[in-house]
C-alpha cells in the first residue's frame, strides 16, 4: 500500500512547488480573493453611525437659538456645511448631493413667551424630494431632540412608553455574511481556474505525456494533485481569515475543525471539477472559455457576493444544484450560526454526490496529451 501512495505524495510535493513558482496562480489564489475582501471590507467591515450633512440658518437672535446652533455644532449626528447661507445654495448643494436637507430657525424661534413664560418655536426642515429617507428620518431626530428640550420645561404624563433591551449576542454584519461567499469563491479560483490553467499548457509542454511514460497511474496523479490543492487551499482560507479578523473584525461563531474539513471537502469537489475541464482541454484556447463558462454561473449565482434568497425562486432553485451553492451555505452556516459538520446534513450530501459524479467525470474524459 506504501508503495502505491508513495508517487501520491511525491507527486504532491512537486505540485505544490511548481505552484508557488508560478506567478499567476499564486496571485489568483491568494492575491486575487484577498482584493475582493479588502473592497468589500472596506465597504461594509466598519460601523455605520448615522450621520447628515445638513446647511443651518439661524434668523432668530435669542439665546436659546444660539445656544441650540451650539449643541448642533458638537452633535456627532450632525455635520453643518459652514458655506450653506441661503435657501438658493442649500438647495443647490442638494442637488449636487453634498448636503442632506436644510435647518432654518425662523425669526423669534426660542424667543420666550410672556404668557407662557419659557421659549418656544418651529424649526424647519427642508429636504430634496429625492432623499426622502433622510428627511424623515433628520425630522424624527429633530423631534426627540426637542422632546427632551421640551420636558424640561412643561411637564407631559406619558401613559405608554417603550423600554428598550439589546440582546446578549452581537449582531452580524454585513461583512461577515459575505466572508463566507468569499471564502467559497477563494476555493473557487483554486479549483477551477487553476486545473484549467495549468493541465493544457502542460499537455502543450508534453510534461503529461513524460508522465504517462513512468509507471505512475491515473488514480495517483490524481491523488497527488487532490492532495496538493487541499493543503494550498487551508492555506488560503487560513490567509483570508487572519485578514478579516485583523483588518475588519469578523465574527467566527462555530468550531475551526468543521471549517477546515468543509474546506477540505469543498476543495475537493471544486477541484473535480477543474480537473474534468483542464484534463479534457487540448490546449488553454479551449481550457479558458470553458472554465469561464462553467464558473461564473457559480460565482453570480451560488451567493459569493450577495445573498441568494434575493434571486427570483426559480434561479434559487436551479443555483441549488451548483457545487459552489452547498460549500458556501456549509461554510455560512459554520461562521455565523455556530453550526457543526454534523448539522450540515443536506450540504454534504449535495457535495458528496458532486464529489462522486465530478470524479467520474473526470477519469472519463482525462488525457495526457
Amino acid at each position: 500500500m506504501m508503495k502505491q501512495l508513495r508517487p501520491v505524495f511525491t507527486f504532491a510535493k512537486i505540485d505544490i512547488r511548481r505552484l508557488f513558482r508560478d506567478k499567476t496562480g499564486i496571485f489568483f489564489i491568494f492575491v486575487f480573493p484577498l482584493i475582493f475582501l479588502l473592497v468589500f471590507g472596506g465597504i461594509f467591515g466598519r460601523e455605520t453611525d448615522i450621520s447628515f450633512n445638513i446647511g443651518l440658518i439661524n434668523n432668530s437672535d435669542s439665546a436659546f437659538s444660539q445656544n441650540f446652533v451650539e449643541q448642533l455644532e458638537e452633535n456627532e449626528v450632525f455635520t453643518i456645511n459652514e458655506e450653506v447661507s441661503s435657501e438658493e445654495q442649500a438647495l443647490e448643494e442638494m442637488n449636487r448631493g453634498s448636503v442632506d436637507a436644510l435647518i432654518t430657525l425662523p425669526e423669534g424661534f426660542g424667543a420666550v413667551s410672556d404668557e407662557a413664560g419659557y421659549p418656544s418655536g418651529t424649526a424647519e426642515v427642508l429636504y430634496d424630494r429625492g432623499n426622502e429617507q433622510a428627511g424623515v428620518t433628520l425630522g424624527s431626530i429633530l423631534e426627540s431632540v426637542f422632546a427632551e428640550i421640551n420636558a424640561e420645561f412643561v411637564i407631559v404624563e406619558t401613559p405608554f412608553t417603550v423600554a428598550v433591551e439589546a440582546t446578549e449576542i452581537e449582531g452580524l454584519t454585513t461583512l461577515d455574511y459575505i466572508f463566507s461567499g468569499l471564502l467559497g469563491f477563494t476555493i473557487l479560483s483554486l479549483g477551477v481556474f487553476g486545473p484549467t490553467t495549468v493541465f493544457p499548457r502542460m499537455k502543450e509542454r508534453g510534461i503529461l505525456r513524460r508522465y504517462h511514460t513512468t509507471p505512475i497511474r491515473v488514480w495517483q496523479y490524481f491523488a497527488a494533485n487532490v492532495l496538493s490543492n487541499s493543503f494550498v487551499g487551508l492555506m488560503a482560507v487560513a490567509l483570508m481569515f487572519v485578514v478579516a479578523v485583523m483588518l475588519f473584525d469578523v465574527s467566527m461563531r462555530g468550531d475551526y475543525i468543521s471549517l477546515i474539513l468543509l474546506t477540505i471537502l469543498g476543495t475537493i469537489v471544486l477541484f473535480g471539477v477543474g480537473l474534468a475541464a483542464g484534463g479534457w482541454a487540448k490546449n488553454e484556447n479551449q481550457a479558458a472559455p470553458l472554465a469561464n463558462l462553467v464558473a461564473f454561473p457559480m460565482m453570480f449565482l451560488s451567493g459569493v457576493f450577495f445573498p441568494r434568497f434575493l434571486m427570483p425562486e426559480w434561479l434559487q432553485t436551479v443555483s441549488n444544484f451548483f457545487p459552489l451553492t452547498p460549500l458556501i451555505d456549509g461554510l455560512r452556516l459554520i461562521i455565523t450560526e455556530g453550526r457543526t459538520l454534523l448539522e450540515l446534513g443536506p450540504e454534504l450530501a449535495m457535495l458528496g454526490g458532486w464529489l462522486v459524479l465530478i470524479y467520474l467525470v473526470a477519469f472519463r474524459v482525462f488525457r495526457w496529451e
